[in-house]
């Protein structure tokens, strides 16, 4: 299709459209959150469509930030966050450079070994045998130790390593560099997209931590925020079922509000990484 031409032009258009519709089905349900969020609770009963808030009212915010649980939440998601990617980037980066090496003695039953775990795992038992074996149970080290490395993210950083021409490594080598000093003052420097995008997805997973924190937390001082969303969206139903004496219990927007609360960060941090997504996009692909 020669571009410029009718035909071109149209499919520009048609796909300018199909993009545009993709685009509004795809925020509408955060703009939906967003608007339910404040919103008063008779105007957000009222319609199961929200375009536009016809009064604003942020009781549930005032409501939600109030809660002195909320702040110890965000706290230990922050831990959580800075510290499990911390330590899942370091052993991602030591076991994926290793793991690069041709040379490396069984170096393909090892690969075989961890990519098997793609598969098939052990079961929540024994993963919660373990973990309690380790003396980590209701702790914080629960939340990012057991999930330290995801077998996806080793075997791009792998991928992107084994890229690396060899002649730099030769190099330092020979001007008396050890493995340590490779990895640190040559790989990781050449690396920094790559190491950028899997740390974010590190952080976004993180984060979100939910499923980990529901096994092996009962303490609600070490509870993630994500723990005490869904206390917040349990006690908010249970007020509903029973009719209970607060009305602004009984509404939407309180469900809402937490819901933004939750994912405001993490959009506020996106747009400064948008970039790396891209290049991540291509990480371990074929080079000619």
């Amino acid at each position: 299709m020669v571009r410029g031409s009718f035909g071109g032009k149209l499919f520009d258009a048609a796909n300018v459209i199909f993009l545009v519709l993709i685009t509004l089905l795809t925020l509408y349900p955060f703009w939906d959150s967003l608007i339910v969020s404040i919103t008063p609770i008779q105007e957000s009963l009222s319609s199961s469509i929200h375009l536009y808030p016809q009064s604003i009212t942020f009781e549930a915010y005032t409501y939600i930030l109030g809660l002195k649980q909320l702040w110890v939440s965000y706290k230990v998601s922050v831990i959580v966050t800075v510290l499990g990617t911390l330590i899942s980037m370091i052993a991602t980066l030591l076991a994926a450079y290793a793991l690069s090496k041709k040379q490396l003695p069984g170096g393909r039953i090892i690969m075989f070994a961890i990519v098997f775990t793609m598969m098939f795992g052990g079961g929540i038992i024994p993963n919660y045998l373990v973990v309690k074996q380790l003396g980590i149970i209701n702790s914080m080290w629960a939340m990012m130790i057991p999930a330290a490395i995801q077998t996806y993210n080793l075997i791009l950083m792998r991928s992107f390593f084994s890229s690396v021409p060899e002649s730099l490594e030769e190099s330092a080598r020979i001007d008396g560099c050890n493995d340590f000093g490779i990895l640190l003052r040559i790989i990781v420097p050449l690396s920094m997209p790559a190491i950028a995008t899997i740390s974010l997805f590190y952080a976004v997973s993180k984060w979100n931590e939910f499923f980990t924190a529901v096994m092996y937390v009962t303490d609600k001082e070490i509870w993630p925020l994500q723990l005490f969303l869904r206390s917040m969206l349990i006690d908010n139903e249970a007020a509903f079922q029973s009719g209970g004496d607060s009305p602004f219990l009984l509404g939407q927007s309180i469900k809402m509000a937490t819901i933004m609360i939750s994912t405001i960060p993490v959009m506020l941090i996106y747009p400064f990484f948008q970039r790396y997504f891209v290049q991540g996009v291509t990480l371990g692909a074929v080079k000619e």
